[in-house]
């Protein structure tokens, strides 16, 4: 059921005024059956897999909150009886049960994860790696459909496992308010990937109805739905053109088909967040920002804590602290301290944890070698950037370069270009034609494509461009204003007749200007695929 189909819209017209004329003991149990119904519109099948993971992290949440609440009651009743040694021995015992509860119930859920996701992509790099040795038969591939937002579902999912085994969220008793948790239907698309101890503050309470909060979700919803069929589905079209045929459109082709696809990715992303926010808030539920204008950032490391910030710190807090931290990395740490001094020891464990982060978010984002490419592409520049840093810092005392506007001009434009560069792994099939087109943009001289006439035939007409530049110009000025403050409230302190221009506007924008008719389509968010 996609968010710009007619049917979820109908979805959403049933959904919020039932639930605020429904008791409100009633309010969660309807959102749970809700979000399985909208979960079972992609195939009633994939309800076993959402449904596994809730009922298997549930239970080991469980079981691992159970027994530490064993343990706490046990040394405190034979405090007087036990022996330091023995009270210090019987909690490892504990808590090396807790840990298998843990690592068993990842290794299901991740395996699962796994063989949706990547059964066919390992057996396709087995195949090539037999045929390369001249072997036999190729491995067959499996027939499994990804179901949606497996990725997300999934990541949620280990984060509370992750708390609750380290105590730092309690374990929720209601299997139906869990439920919930994990399958609350507006961020199954998409994300974010929302911690409970954030999401349950609001989810899991009842709500009465709020005209002015179910107004200003309803109005983050229509500017999300701007962003999406507006911009985002129309520059589609000339994006498709250009990747699909990447020995024709090269050269200077690439180099606008890296930003359009920037644009693309941008108004998609943080429109289906926009979206996924106005519902969450329509109800009363309370769900993190995922953006914080990353293109106005000035260096890649500022970019990624702008971007996708959920994820961001998922991999932060569950992948990099647990394995810098790790037995293995300090004992790296002190063999790289002892033999090439403390400055070795310090940053080659970086290295390596930064690297595993990198590695993880590439495979995360998909089966492809251009994503694990491109997640150790974004790991070798930031890498580079921390090991210049003196050298930056020389230029800018030498030239008192900080604080000048034109530098932090040069600064954003400089980061968003290295982001376009970047993005190119996103569009191609395979690392043939990803660095093909890298080499084209110094090697193929057609530069004259920009004036000529050329783009037109893309897909895109001169009014289709027109819009564009309209509507990333609207962006611009709307991440802009909100710097000093969400623009929404400001709206709603003007006069009626400018409220009612504005959203009647914009929703006469998004029906008139919208990506609609031959040669569209109100397609998919990008990030559902991951």
């Amino acid at each position: 059921m996609l968010f710009t189909s007619y049917a979820f819209l109908g979805f959403l017209l049933v959904l919020i005024p039932a639930y605020y004329l429904v008791p409100k003991r009633g309010q969660q149990p309807l959102l749970l059956a809700a979000s399985y119904l909208f979960y079972a519109a992609a195939g009633p099948k994939y309800l076993l897999y959402i449904l596994a993971t809730t009922c298997t992290v549930y239970a080991a949440a469980r079981l691992i909150e159970d027994n530490a609440l064993r343990q706490k009651a046990y040394v405190k009743a034979h405090k007087e009886k036990l022996s330091r040694e023995e009270r210090k021995a019987y909690q490892n015992g504990q808590k090396r049960i807790r840990f298998r509860w843990a690592a068993l119930c990842l290794l299901l859920n991740l395996g699962i994860l796994a063989v949706v996701k990547y059964a066919n992509f390992v057996i396709a790099n087995l195949n090539a790696a037999v045929s390369a040795f001249g072997g036999g038969e190729p491995l067959s591939f499996v027939t499994l459909a990804l179901p949606m937002g497996i990725s997300f579902y999934t990541f949620q999912a280990i984060g509370y496992l992750v708390d609750v085994y380290r105590g730092a969220v309690p374990a929720e008793r209601n299997l139906f308010r869990f439920g919930l948790f994990i399958a609350f239907f507006p961020q199954l698309v998409q994300g974010p990937i929302s911690r409970f101890g954030d999401l349950s503050k609001t989810l899991g309470q009842p709500h009465g109805y709020d005209a002015k909060q179910v107004s200003f979700g309803l109005q983050r919803m229509l500017w999300g739905y701007f962003k999406k069929m507006v911009i985002a589905d129309r520059v589609l079209a000339g994006v498709s053109t250009i990747i699909g045929d990447p020995g024709t459109y090269n050269g200077a082709y690439a180099a606008v088909g890296m930003l359009l696809y920037t644009l693309e990715l941008y108004a998609d992303f943080t429109g289906g967040i926009d979206i996924t926010i106005g519902i969450a808030e329509a109800l009363g539920v309370t769900v993190q920002e995922n953006f914080h204008r990353p293109y106005f950032s000035k260096s890649l490391k500022e970019y990624w804590r702008r971007w996708h910030i959920s994820m961001c710190s998922w991999f932060r807090d569950y992948i990099f602290y647990p394995v810098s931290t790790s037995k293995p990395m300090q004992r790296t740490a002190k063999f790289f301290r002892k033999r090439f001094g403390e400055r070795a020891g310090k940053r080659v464990p970086v290295y390596l944890s930064t690297f595993t982060v990198w590695l993880a978010t590439g495979i995360w984002h998909g089966a492809s070698w251009n994503f694990i490419v491109w997640g150790l592409a974004n790991w070798a520049v930031l890498m580079a950037s921390e090991e210049l840093e003196p050298l930056y810092k020389k230029f800018h005392d030498r030239f008192h370069v900080d604080g000048k506007l034109w530098y932090k001009i040069f600064q954003v434009g400089r980061t968003f270009l290295l982001v376009c560069a970047l993005n190119i792994f996103d569009c191609y099939s395979s690392l043939k034609d990803t660095f093909s087109v890298f080499a084209s943009l110094l090697t193929v001289n057609n530069w004259h494509i920009l004036w000529d006439g050329s783009l037109l035939d893309l897909g895109l007409t001169p009014l289709d461009y027109a819009i564009l530049a309209a509507g990333t110009i609207l962006m611009l000025t709307v991440s802009l204003t909100q710097r000093t403050g969400q623009i929404r409230p400001r709206i709603a302190a003007k006069p009626y007749p400018i409220r009612f221009i504005t959203w009647y506007g914009l929703f006469l924008i998004i029906l008139l200007a919208g990506a609609y008719g031959v040669g569209y389509d109100a397609s998919q968010f990008i990030y559902n695929q991951f």
